[in-house]
């Protein structure tokens, strides 16, 4: 059985390493015959033309992912402290399945939603003032804070529960109320677990796709502002792969490899903080 075990640890690690060998073999030769810059901070894809530029998608995933998390980490840290410290027992047993229901939900139906239900009202509540058609950044950015808030709460709720109640005790018998022992107290002991639940959902944001394509508007030029249509990294991967070839998809698979970087860097923060 040790043997077994070993044998299952190996093979997950391996899968990594031949992941990473994948696209390092395939995507680093294809950015180095672009240029590393021109690949990088390039601002003009046109795969026909044989431009391939990505700055104008990185800069859509950071914003993207910025956006979900402004709107999602609130609400998450805040849901997380009322399931933990406030909700009544009743309550909870219907608002805690209803949490794990929604990542449970897959990202082609919260796509659909998104769709349905936010471009619309994006659409018709800014059109007037601003244009566009509801296909844009603040619609992605809504639907991703959305689809994190399950990962946040989750965590973060795990994280605060695993403070020892003789904090909450201590700041009682100090005479601190109620809410001001939850939040001055509780909280800033779950800290670093409040902020591996961030960097998680941060994780999600930045890999998510398919609900993405559906409302970001897939537009390959620099984001113009949050109510017009921009291209995140995984989105390009995905639109284009079924039909490229030869640099074009050696350009996609060097996409994939600074998606990567990217989600390395973010899992690495998430190890940091653990410590």
């Amino acid at each position: 059985m040790e043997f077994v075990f070993m044998l299952c640890a190996c093979v997950s690690i391996l899968a990594v390493a031949l992941i990473c060998i994948f696209l390092f073999a395939n995507g680093v030769p294809a950015m180095a015959k672009i240029g590393f810059g021109k690949f990088l901070l390039g601002r003009t894809w046109q795969a026909g033309n044989g431009l391939f530029g990505i700055f104008p998608m990185i800069i859509g995933s950071i914003y993207v992912t910025a956006g979900a998390i402004i709107v999602g980490v609130p609400i998450g840290i805040l849901a997380a402290v009322f399931l933990a410290r406030f909700c009544p027992k009743p309550l909870y047993r219907i608002m805690k399945p209803g949490v794990e229901l929604l990542a449970g939900i897959p990202s082609v139906v919260y796509g659909f939603f998104g769709l349905m239900i936010i471009v619309p009202w994006v659409r018709d509540t800014f059109r007037p003032y601003y244009g566009g058609n509801g296909l844009s950044l603040f619609s992605a950015a809504l639907l991703l804070g959305i689809m994190i808030l399950p990962t946040i709460i989750n965590v973060s709720e795990s994280a605060i529960r695993a403070v020892p109640e003789s904090y909450y005790e201590g700041s009682l018998a100090l005479g601190a109320s109620h809410e001001r022992s939850v939040f001055f107290t509780v909280l800033p002991a779950a800290k670093s677990g409040v902020f591996a639940a961030v960097i998680l959902g941060m994780g999600r944001a930045v890999g998510e796709t398919m609900a993405v394509i559906m409302v970001a508007g897939n537009q390959t030029a620099m984001p113009g502002g949050p109510l017009q249509g921009l291209r995140t990294l995984t989105a390009n991967i995905v639109l284009e792969m079924a039909y490229a070839a030869d640099l074009h998809r050696g350009a996609l698979i060097a996409t994939a490899v600074v998606l990567f970087v990217f989600i390395l860097i973010i899992n690495l923060s998430f190890s940091l903080l653990k410590r």
